[in-house]
Formats: structure tokens, sequence, C-alpha cells
């Protein structure tokens, strides 16, 4: 090498550097990064963003980089590039949590907040989206091999197995058609819709697996009741998601403190504040509690999340749904 000459940086470690320094939920957005004379230069989907949104994304990068060295300022360049919706796993890793109730109530709180919302239904052999959507009656027309996505009475769209085969019938599939089937709900034509839920069946199986592979989530958010062993199935499911590197957003205890409808009186039959303290002993958010309630059970029966209405019914899901889309939009949750 001629003396007095500096070396040519490495674009590739320079983008690595920069790309390390920021955090996991906003460096998956990155298509580009470069340090130009001190300068860095960030490329970033934000393709699914609204307007609010891009400015909170633009100020994350901009405080995630201020301090690495070498970075004497750092602009920004958002792009609407992104075709797929962004998608949430709604995972438990155990059944009986009441995973599928809070999928549908978190996005219809979502889609009240002006996120376009769908839902997908992952449970392949036990669907229960089409009657918590109000969507039994309906069958999916499809665009050549593309199924199209249904519009539910809520203001979010829904796909499921149970939309398609005979209600009552046994699904008797082998894993890989189950999770082949999932590929083809997540692949369909969901039209504008900017956010897909994947409402996950029970454990860490190949639905689970093929999703991994096929359809990498965004994110996910675990949920579980609040005693010792639905927070260790819970665990499992975290690992699955940690192995695949997805982030984990945070954690919900659902049937969380029960009131009797007779006399107020509250009681705790599957304990209480187990998820919050898992959480922080995993340093994982907690989003929050959602308390067992006789009206959610009928109000779900009949098609009517209580998400969809105001007041006490609705409140613990639109919380946690704010704290989502804040995850979403680069902010702590």
């Amino acid at each position: 090498m001629t003396e007095g000459r500096k070396p040519e940086p490495n674009s590739r470690s320079e983008d690595a550097r920069l790309r390390a320094a920021l955090p996991d939920k906003i460096a998956g957005r990155v298509q580009s990064a470069q340090l130009v004379n001190g300068r860095a230069i960030i490329v970033a989907d934000a393709g699914d963003m609204r307007p609010e949104e891009r400015d909170v994304l633009e100020a994350a990068f901009k405080q995630a980089l201020k301090d690495v060295a070498g970075v004497e300022d750092v602009r920004v360049a958002l792009v609407a590039e992104r075709k797929r919706a962004r998608i949430i796993a709604i995972g438990s890793g155990k059944g009986g949590v009441g995973k599928s109730t809070l999928t549908t109530n978190i996005a219809v709180a979502l889609a009240k907040a002006g996120h376009k919302v769908g839902v997908i239904d992952g449970d392949i052999y036990g669907p229960s989206q089409p009657k918590l959507l109000a969507t039994e009656k309906l069958k999916p027309e499809a665009s050549g091999e593309r199924l199209i996505a249904l519009d539910s009475p809520h203001g979010v769209k829904v796909l499921s197995m149970g939309h398609l085969v005979a209600p009552g019938k046994a699904l008797a599939w082998r894993g890989p058609m189950a999770g082949k089937a999932l590929g083809q709900l997540v692949e369909a034509d969901w039209g504008d819709t900017d956010l897909l839920l994947i409402d996950l069946p029970p454990g860490t199986g190949d639905v689970q697996l093929s999703m991994m592979a096929d359809s990498k989530p965004d994110g996910a958010v675990l949920v579980s009741t609040p005693q010792d062993l639905a927070l260790i199935d819970a665990a499992r499911a975290g690992q699955l998601f940690e192995q695949g590197e997805v982030p984990i957003i945070g954690l919900v205890e659902n049937m969380a403190g029960y009131e009797c409808p007779h006399c107020g009186e509250l009681s705790d039959p599957f304990g209480q504040g187990g998820v919050e303290k898992f959480a922080a002993a995993l340093e994982i958010p907690f989003l929050g509690r959602v308390p067992l309630r006789l009206e959610t059970r009928i109000s779900g029966d009949a098609g009517q999340p209580p998400a969809a209405g105001s007041g006490e019914g609705a409140a613990p899901f639109e919380a946690i749904a704010a704290r989502i889309a804040n995850w979403l939009s680069g902010k702590d949750v």
C-alpha cells in the first residue's frame, strides 16, 4: 500500500456495524446502511406506516445512531416498497388460555385505532375465528390460485380453515399438510391490509415451524394464564420464536381474576400476577392482563367481540393493542 494513503472503508462491515447499533424492532426495516464522510445514510422500508409513524421511525434511527463511533450526522430515507403486510404471531404453547379470543379482540381494537388489520386462523384443526368474527356462514372466493380474505362486521379481514371445511367436520391431516394450509392463508389476497395477526395453534409443532420458514413473523405476542403450568408452555413457545430470531413484543396475562356476576367478589382461580413476574424475570415487556369475565364468553359466542364496544369490557384489549401499536411504530412498549 502506498505510504500516506488511507485504506478504503469496508462498506459491508460499516453496514453491519450500523445495523448492530439499532434496536431489533427497527433494524429489520433497513434496506441499506452506509457511512460516508461521517454521515450515516439509512434507507429503510416504511410502506406500511402512517405519516406520524414514519416521523417516529426516522427519529428512532437518528437517536440510535447519534453516538456511534465515526457518525457525525444521520440521514434517513424512508421508502414504500414493502409489499406484504407485517405479521404478528399470537402464541401460547398451551391450549385453553383464551388465545383466540384475545387475538380477535386485539385485532378489533387495532382496527378501531386506524390500522388495517387481518386475522389468520392458524389453528387448522380447531378453528375459532369464524364464530368469533361472525363470519361462519361466509365462504371465500378465489382470484386465480389465491383466496380472497373475507370482511367481518368489525372492520377486520379474516381467513380460516373453518371457512373452507364443512362445520363440525374433522380434519385428519398430517403436519406438513397443515403447514401448507397456513401458507395459503398467509399468501391470500388481503387487499390493503397492513397488519396480519396469526392465531397460532397450541404447541411448537409443524404449523409453527412452517410459518417460521415460509412466513416469518415480524414479532410475536405470548399469551398465558397466571399459573406455573401455563407459564412453562409459554416459555417453550418463546424459545421457538427466539431460535427463529423473531422479536417477542411482550406477554399477556389472560383470565387474570374472576368477578362473580352475582356478588361481585373477586377471586383468582388461576393465580395472580404470574405472567408479569415471569416477564420481569426474562426482561420481556408485559403488555397487560385481561380478567376472566362472563360477558367476554357470551359476546365471543355471539360474534360480538367486547373490543368492538366501549367501557370496561373493551378497555383491557385497547390497552394491549396500544402497546402493540407503539412497538410497530418503533416506540417503547
